[in-house]
Parts: structure tokens; sequence; C-alpha cells
């Protein structure tokens, strides 16, 4: 296996976050009471409890590079989360960045803020 990271994000309750990545096409593969994996593809986001959390509070974060943004949109659109600039959840749809990346931001259920930034073309 290849050197990689994977982000690990605070979860109030793992069943609810399992619910809600699961309309977003991941899938837990491996899940204990101190521990969640959770995979999409190459995409793996790591859970810790974190029972009290205050989701107004989360300061937690990670970037999710893909090469299909706009299916990973489409499935947030399908699974009935909320296009908007305030409120948990949410999704501020995709933009081009002063970078010149296209990016939308995803605020889960727990506050956490994903950035899902567009792979650039490859060549």
């Amino acid at each position: 296996m290849a050197d990689h990271a994977t982000p690990n994000l605070p979860s109030r309750e793992f069943l609810k976050t399992e619910r809600f990545y699961a309309k977003l096409g991941f899938k837990a593969s491996y899940r204990s009471g101190h521990w969640l994996i959770l995979q999409r593809g190459g995409v793996q986001l790591e859970f810790f409890p974190w029972p009290d959390l205050d989701p107004k509070e989360n300061s937690h974060g990670c970037c999710i590079r893909l090469d299909d943004l706009d299916a990973l949109v489409e499935l947030v659109a399908a699974a009935g989360i909320p296009e908007a600039r305030t409120g948990i959840p949410r999704i501020v749809p995709p933009s081009r960045d002063i970078s010149g990346l296209t990016i939308a931001y995803l605020v889960d259920p727990d506050g956490t803020l994903l950035r899902l930034v567009q792979n650039p073309p490859e060549g």
C-alpha cells in the first residue's frame, strides 16, 4: 500500500454519521464503539466519537479531491442536503476559486467542513 493520509473527523453518533454519508456513496469498512471508517472509491474518512460536540463550534475539516465533482454534488442534491450559505448540514455549490480550482463546500450534520475539490484535467 502506498503512503497516504486520512482525515480524522468527529461524530456525535456513528450510526447517524454512517447514514448521512451512505447517501453520498460511502460504505463502512470498519466500525467499533471507538472508531468508524467510511470509504467511497479511493476516499477514506475516519471518525472518532465526540458525543458532546456542538456542530456550530466544530472547526474540523478536510479536502476531498475528486475526478468528478459534479457526480458527488448530484448525490448531495438527491440526498436532500440544502444548498445554502448557512445551516447544518448544507452545501455551497461548486464555483471557481481564486486558486483556479473548482470547489464546493459541504458541511455535515456534525458541522465538519468538507472542501470538495475538482481534480484538474491531466495533461
